[in-house]
């Protein structure tokens, strides 16, 4: 395979969103599912898009997600996807997954179309049946257009405990084409994919076969959002879906193209971005933590141990009290599953060194409190075991976070 583009390949475009490439609308009302804030959702596009999707790993998955698969089964393509929130339709037996095939019959019919011409996807409380009166007049009601208000109105209307939407685009040239990719997620708690509390959208007018999109989309997932981390949670829900509607007129992209690596590269860009909202974004957080593993053997290996790292509560707790314990951070290393020698293990907090070659140094405290108090922190970790790195992305564990969950169904 060819190997990713440099970033300046690609261009993000200010106040990007999923509806930025050719052909795509949306909107997002409020149904009553939710006390105030909108809560039923969708995403179309006239011209059949190819269609991709990785779910939660989850041995418990939740209805949408069976609906789902069956939708993209019977073509490899779709014409969108309907959304709720409040509601996971998780553990909710026949009745559960009767509700999601209604839901994806409401939306096609809405269009004239054939139900397997739509996704389904919840999010919400587990163990709770849909209130189906209510999801059924918020998909009548669902207008969708392409305008920013309907971005942000879909947006919204895909949020639980999520403080912020979260939005971005991007572009780049394939063939002399304009090729244009948006993206929408939440997420904010039971986050630790191999998926998790979490949803992705990505749309691209991008020409592409659903099982190239597929294998574009698996590619990239394990150094994008299965690499974000907030409470260590793995959902029931969990479903990132690209759609590609082939708007931008380029040549079929497939592993032999010569630009396929820009493509590549565009979905990872696009999906790292919306990670790293997640992540930034999760219950209670304050600050984003990155932290990169570098010399390890293999690329996994630094994989794991980065995220073990930035799941640790210790390490959580530490970044949100800046204190620069870097003993929390080799502690979590040691419990990673990962090999490596201890007295060749450098940490540095930004670009302030804690621990050299296994030995504690002298620093200042006061330095590394200051860098520590910044929204984003960033941790590195220098192993002289092999050339490969890795990175993962979380937050730190606060008050609220707890006061959040404590009460989540109330």
């Amino acid at each position: 395979m060819n190997t990713l583009q440099p970033v300046e390949e690609i261009k993000q475009i200010q106040e990007g969103n999923i509806l930025m490439p050719q052909g795509f609308q949306a909107s997002g009302v409020h149904a009553g599912l939710r006390y105030s804030k909108k809560d039923v959702g969708i995403i179309f596009t006239d011209v059949p898009a190819s269609a991709a999707a990785v779910y939660t790993q989850n041995i418990v998955q939740a209805a949408p997600i069976n609906v789902t698969k069956d939708s993209i089964a019977v073509t490899g393509k779709l014409h969108g996807i309907v959304v709720n929130s409040a509601c996971a339709n998780a553990c909710t037996g026949e009745q559960g997954l009767k509700d999601a095939k209604e839901m994806r019959e409401l939306a096609a019919q809405k269009f004239g179309l054939e139900d397997h011409s739509f996704a389904v996807a919840s999010t919400g409380v587990i163990g709770e049946f849909m209130e189906m009166e209510k999801v059924r007049k918020g998909i009548e009601s669902l207008q969708p257009e392409n305008t920013p208000e309907a971005a942000e109105a879909f947006g919204t209307a895909i949020l639980t405990t999520d403080i912020v939407t979260k939005s971005c685009g991007y572009e780049t040239i394939i063939d002399g084409k304009t090729v244009k990719m948006g993206g929408a997620a939440k997420g904010s708690g039971m986050i630790h994919p191999n998926m998790a509390t979490m949803l992705g959208f990505i749309t691209t007018d991008a020409v592409i076969e659903p099982d190239d999109l597929q294998q574009a989309l698996s590619s990239i997932t394990n150094d994008t959002f299965n690499q974000i981390t907030v409470d260590g949670d793995c959902s029931t829900n969990d479903m990132v879906l690209v759609l590609a509607n082939g708007e931008a007129d380029n040549e079929p992209l497939t592993p032999d193209h010569p630009e396929w690596s820009i493509f590549l590269e565009l979905l990872k860009q696009t999906s790292e971005n919306l990670a790293k909202q997640i992540a930034k974004d999760g219950e209670g957080a304050t600050k984003l933590i990155e932290v990169n593993v570098h010399g390890m053997n293999t690329k996994q290996d630094s994989q794991m141990m980065a995220k073990t790292i930035v799941g640790s509560n210790l390490v959580k707790t530490a970044a949100f009290g800046a204190d620069a314990n870097w003993g929390r951070i080799i502690a979590a290393m040691g419990r990673s599953g990962v090999v490596f020698n201890p007295d060749q293990t450098t940490i540095v907090f930004g670009d302030i060194v804690v621990l050299k070659d296994g030995e504690p140094i002298m620093f200042s405290e006061e330095d590394a409190k200051a860098y520590l108090e910044n929204e984003s922190i960033i941790i590195h970790v220098y192993l002289k075991d092999g050339n490969e790195s890795g990175t993962a992305w979380g937050c730190d564990l606060t008050y609220d976070y707890v006061k959040i969950n404590g009460s989540y169904r109330s």
